[in-house]
C-alpha cells in the first residue's frame, strides 16, 4: 500500500525540486521564550563565557578576592563566590530578566562606561540554559538571601514552595551557582569534547583576569580536589602573578613597558619579553580598557616586531594593558565582548610597536643561551673541521677510558657526526662561488673586453642627506590600496623570495634571472618582480620619497615633445590628431598639480615648466633616464586624476613601471678563434650593463627578500626548473 508522507516542516528543499502549490507563509513573531534561548546560544557559547560574564560582574561590585569552583569543565557546576558590595533584597526579582542593569541608563552612557557588564543580559541568558542559584548579602543586610531563577524569573527551589529569596546565612558578597548548563540545548551540549578542555579554557580565562587585576585574589579549582588549580593572593604583584601563573623563565626576562600619545588618545603599559625568551606560540595577554578581548592586528603587529629580535620559530610574551578614551572605542560590537572597535587602530599599533622596538633594542645589547654539562661516562660530542689537518699532530685512538678525560692539544676523538644526506645539502654562501664561474672563460659576465677595461662607479650620483621628518600616511585611500596588496598575498611565493639565494642574471633580453629557495632553482622575470616590488614600495613610502634633482633643470615641454615624437613614428600619423596639443594639455596637467605631485610623490616641477626632481626610490639603483621623456607622457591618459584612490594606484603603476630595469640586448662575445671582434658592443650599453647587474645582485633582490609581498599575480612570473631532491631520483635510476 502506498502512503504519501507529508513533507517535514523546516527541512531545506533541493534546488530542483519543484516548489508545492502552496500561499506563502506568514510571518510570526517568535515566542519569547525562543527568542531568550537564542539569544543565550550567542552570548553564552561555552562554560568559559558563562564564567567571564561571573568574572566581570564580580569585580565590577569591587571585589577582592574571587574563588571558582568547577565540576565536570563547568557544564556539571560552575560556581563563583566573592566578597564584593552584594545585591539589594529588592532587586532579586528582576535580577535575571534581560536587559537590566546597574551600569547604564542612557544609550550615550556607551561613549563613557567605565564597567565590563553594561547590557543586562548575562544572568538572564545563563538562567535561560542553566539552572541558576543566587546568594547575596550588602552591608547594610542583616541576613544573606538565597534566590533561585528558570527562565529568567524566580523559581521556587522545591515545587510547592514559593518563589520569593528566602533568608539565609551568609557572608558579605555574592555567590553564583550555575548548575547543568545547556540542559535543555542538547546538541550544544554534546559538542563538547572533553570536561578537561573546557576547565583548561578555563584556567587560561581566570589566569588572564588574575595577572590583569591587581589587588584581587584568585583561586580556581575542580569539586573535590583538596588543591587549587590556580591560586593567586591579593598582595602579589603583577611580575609575580605571571610567575606563579606562567613560569620563572618568562617572569626573568620581562621588560616593563609603557607608551603613551595625547593626539591618539590613549596610554598603554605592560610587560614584554626580551630577546633571551622565545617560545613556540605568541602569548598575548591583551586588556582594552580593562576587559580581556582579542586582536588579530594588534598580534600580528607584535609578531612582526619582534622577527627581528628572536630566532627563526620564536615568539614573545606579552602582556598589554591598552587604555583609550571610551569616546573612541566602540565595546558593542560582540556578542561576547570578545573584540573592540576603537579610533586610529593603526596608528595606535604603530606607536606602540616602535616603542617596543626601541625597547628592545636599549636592553637586548647581549644574549642568554642556555648550556648543558656533560654527564660522566657520556660520549664527548665533536664537530668535524673543514681546515685540513696540520703535520704533527697525533690522531690516534684514545685508550678505553680516555672519554672521561679532559680532551689535549696531543690527543683528540675521532669525528663522529652524522653524515648529511647529499640531497638535502645545498649552496647557503651566494659569495663562495657562483654558477658562472664554471663557465668557458668567453662566455662569463665578468670577463674583461676591450669596453670594459675601466671599471664603473657603483653609483654616479651624489646623495645628501635632508632633514624632512618621516611623515605618517593617513590617507583612506593609501590605505585602502595597502589593505588589497595584503589580500593578494601569496605566502608560499612570499616565503621563498624571503629565504631566497640570488644566482644570477639568465637573459638580459627577456629580464629573466635565477634564484635559488630551499632545495628548489626558480627562473623568475625580475621585470615583473621589480614592478610590484616599487609599487608595494611607493605604497609604504608614500610621502617620504626621497629626490633626484637634476642642474641644471629639464624642459618639461621638451621631454614631453620628445615622447610624442617618438610616440609618432611608432604610431604613424593619425587624421585628426594633433600631437603638439597633447603635450600642451599634459604639461598644463602636470604644472597645475604641481604641489600635490612635489608634496606626496617628490616630483617637483617649477611654474615656469622646468622639471626639477623626481622621485627616488631606492638608493644604489638608479632607473633609466631614456624612459623619462615616455614616463612623463604617460602621465596624462594614463593616470586617473579625478578620483584619490585611482590617482595614487594609476600614479604609483606608472612609476613602477618607470622604475624597472630596461630590458638589455643580449651580450656580444669572441668569435670562434678566440679573437675578440673590434667594436663588439657600445661602450655606454657595456658601462649600464654591469650596473644593472650590480644593482640587480646587490640592491634590488636584497630588497625583495626583505621588504616584498608576493601576490599571486607573481605566480606567472616564477617557474620552478630544478628539485634537487628531484634530481637525485632521476639520477638513482639512471
Amino acid at each position: 500500500m502506498d502512503v504519501d508522507a507529508a513533507e517535514s516542516r523546516g527541512v531545506k528543499r533541493k534546488a530542483t525540486t519543484q516548489p508545492p502549490n502552496e500561499p506563502p507563509r506568514r510571518i510570526r513573531a517568535l515566542h519569547q521564550d525562543v527568542v531568550n534561548k537564542i539569544a543565550a546560544g550567542e552570548i553564552i557559547v561555552a562554560p568559559v563565557h558563562a564564567l567571564k560574564e561571573l568574572v566581570e560582574n564580580a569585580v565590577d561590585a569591587g571585589s577582592t578576592s574571587l574563588e571558582i569552583l568547577v565540576k565536570d569543565g563547568g557544564l556539571k557546576l560552575l560556581q563563583i563566590t566573592d566578597n564584593g558590595h552584594g545585591i539589594n533584597r529588592d532587586d532579586l526579582p528582576i535580577l535575571c530578566e534581560r536587559f537590566t542593569t546597574s551600569k547604564l541608563k542612557a544609550f550615550e552612557d556607551l561613549t563613557s562606561i567605565g564597567t565590563y557588564g553594561f547590557r543586562g543580559e548575562a544572568l538572564a541568558s545563563i538562567s535561560h540554559i542553566a539552572h541558576l542559584t543566587v546568594t547575596t548579602k550588602t552591608q547594610d543586610s542583616s541576613c544573606a538571601w538565597k534566590a533561585h531563577y528558570a527562565g529568567g524569573k524566580l523559581t521556587p527551589a522545591k515545587p510547592g514552595q514559593s518563589a520569593d529569596p528566602k533568608p539565609c546565612a551568609g557572608r558579605q558578597g555574592t555567590q553564583i551557582t550555575v548548575e547543568d548548563l545547556f540542559y535543555n540545548v542538547p546538541t550544544r551540549r554534546r559538542a563538547f569534547r572533553s570536561a578537561s578542555e573546557e576547565y583548561a579554557k578555563i584556567l587560561d580565562l581566570v589566569g588572564r583576569y588574575a595577572v590583569h587585576c591587581s589587588g584581587v585574589a584568585f583561586s580556581c579549582k575542580k569539586q573535590g580536589d583538596s588543591s587549587s588549580g590556580l591560586s593567586v593572593t591579593s598582595n602579589a604583584s603583577t611580575i609575580d602573578r605571571i610567575r606563579i601563573l606562567h613560569n620563572s623563565a618568562v617572569a626573568n626576562e620581562l621588560v616593563e613597558f609603557t607608551a603613551a600619545n595625547e593626539r591618539w588618545g590613549f596610554k598603554s603599559d605592560g610587560y614584554i619579553s626580551n630577546a633571551n625568551y622565545s617560545v613556540k606560540r605568541t602569548v598575548l595577554l591583551l586588556f582594552i580598557n580593562h576587559r580581556s578581548v582579542e586582536s588579530s592586528a594588534i598580534k600580528k603587529a607584535v609578531e612582526h616586531t619582534y622577527a627581528s629580535f628572536l630566532p627563526k620559530g620564536g615568539h614573545p610574551f606579552i602582556y598589554l594593558s591598552l587604555e583609550i578614551d571610551p569616546a573612541r572605542v566602540d565595546v558593542n560590537v560582540h556578542p561576547t565582548k570578545r573584540e573592540v572597535n576603537f579610533l586610529n587602530e593603526e596608528e595606535i599599533i604603530e606607536v606602540i610597536c616602535e616603542e617596543i622596538r626601541d625597547s628592545l633594542a636599549k636592553i637586548d645589547t647581549s644574549r642568554t643561551f642556555l648550556t648543558q654539562s656533560l654527564l660522566p661516562g657520556s660520549k664527548v660530542p665533536t664537530i668535524t673541521a673543514v681546515t685540513p689537518m696540520r703535520q704533527g699532530v697525533n690522531t690516534q685512538t684514545p685508550a678505553k677510558g680516555a672519554n672521561e678525560q679532559p680532551l689535549s692539544k696531543s690527543g683528540s676523538q675521532r669525528p663522529s657526526a652524522q653524515k648529511a644526506y647529499e640531497n638535502n645539502l645545498v649552496r647557503v654562501d651566494n659569495k663562495a662561488r657562483k654558477i658562472t664561474s664554471m663557465l668557458p672563460p668567453g662566455q662569463r659576465p665578468s670577463a674583461p673586453t676591450k669596453a670594459q677595461n675601466e671599471e664603473p662607479a657603483p653609483d654616479d650620483m651624489e646623495y645628501e642627506y635632508s632633514e624632512k621628518e618621516h611623515t605618517i600616511c593617513r590617507l583612506t585611500a593609501v590605505k585602502e590600496l595597502r589593505a588589497e596588496v595584503r589580500e593578494e598575498m601569496h605566502n608560499e611565493l612570499t616565503d621563498n623570495f624571503a629565504k631566497h639565494i640570488f644566482v644570477g642574471v639568465v637573459d638580459e633580453r627577456r629580464r629573466i634571472a635565477a634564484i635559488q629557495a630551499g632545495v628548489k632553482l626558480f627562473l623568475v622575470d625580475y621585470g615583473m618582480i621589480c614592478n610590484e616590488y616599487f609599487y608595494q614600495l611607493g605604497l609604504t613610502d608614500f610621502g617620504n620619497f626621497g629626490s633626484i634633482r637634476f642642474n641644471p633643470p629639464l624642459s618639461l615641454r621638451e621631454l614631453l615633445a620628445l615622447a610624442a615624437a617618438h610616440e609618432k613614428q611608432t604610431a604613424g600619423d593619425i587624421d585628426g590628431f594633433d600631437w603638439d596639443e597633447v603635450v600642451a594639455t599634459i604639461e598644463e596637467q602636470l604644472t597645475g598639480r604641481r604641489d600635490m605631485l612635489a608634496e606626496y610623490f617628490a616630483l617637483e616641477i617649477s611654474p615656469e615648466g622646468e622639471l626639477l626632481s623626481i622621485p627616488l626610490m631606492v638608493k644604489g639603483y638608479t632607473p633609466s633616464l631614456a624612459k623619462l621623456p615616455n614616463f612623463l607622457l604617460r602621465l596624462g591618459p594614463h593616470v586617473d586624476w579625478n578620483d584619490e584612490k585611482g590617482c595614487f594606484q594609476s600614479f604609483l603603476r606608472e612609476l613602477a613601471c618607470f622604475y624597472v630595469p630596461e630590458a638589455l640586448p643580449p651580450p656580444q662575445v669572441s668569435n670562434a678563434s678566440g679573437d675578440e671582434d673590434e667594436d663588439l658592443e657600445d661602450l655606454e650599453i657595456t658601462m649600464r650593463r654591469k650596473q644593472l647587474h650590480r644593482a640587480i645582485e646587490n640592491v634590488l633582490f636584497p630588497a625583495f627578500k626583505a621588504r616584498l609581498i608576493a601576490t599571486k599575480g607573481l605566480l606567472k612570473g616564477v617557474v620552478e626548473v630544478a628539485d634537487l631532491k628531484g634530481l637525485y631520483r632521476v639520477f638513482e635510476r639512471c
